[in-house]
């Protein structure tokens, strides 16, 4: 308990900061694994990401890939069953024609998210492998900086 206090007590300025200058774009490379917090244009804060499959645009439910094109962070949810999740807002219209032409259904729920509370000690592994449905995640304290600098709604961009 002691170190998780002198942990919050570390992080309180940064995360005041963060509250009170939120970043105003989120970009990700899916090759790099890296997604970027910009804030007037200057990367404030990178981080390692995993996926799904990364390898192309998402085109239909269940098929694991991340989505790739500009989309917005609209809502986040605190309960989330991955620990904290900031919903991206695919599909968007162009997704949505798509798959009604391939005659599947586009999928959605893709967020950017922690792990699962019970998955604590495996972040190591974790962040080596593209284990997620489609979703971008972090580890829980990544979480915890992005969820404070990210406001919604902030445009995401992700790239191949």
């Amino acid at each position: 308990m002691r170190y998780l206090t002198l942990a919050l007590l570390l992080l309180a300025p940064a995360l005041a900061c963060a509250a009170v200058n939120p970043v105003d774009l989120v970009v990700v490379y899916k090759s790099k694994g890296l997604m970027q917090l910009i804030r007037n244009e200057r990367v404030v804060k990178s981080y390692k990401v995993v996926f799904g499959d990364p390898r192309g645009h998402k085109v239909r439910q269940g098929d694991k890939r991340t989505p790739e094109g500009r989309y917005t962070l609209d809502w986040k949810n605190p309960n989330s069953r991955f620990y904290r999740s900031i919903h991206i807002s695919y599909p968007n219209a162009q997704d949505r024609a798509r798959a009604a032409k391939l005659g599947v259904n586009p999928g959605g729920d893709i967020m950017i998210h922690g792990i699962k509370p019970q998955w604590q000690g495996m972040e190591k592994y974790l962040q080596k492998t593209n284990w997620t449905e489609g979703c971008i995640a972090v580890t829980n304290r990544e979480m915890d900086e992005i969820w404070a600098m990210v406001k919604t709604p902030t445009p995401i961009h992700i790239y191949p």
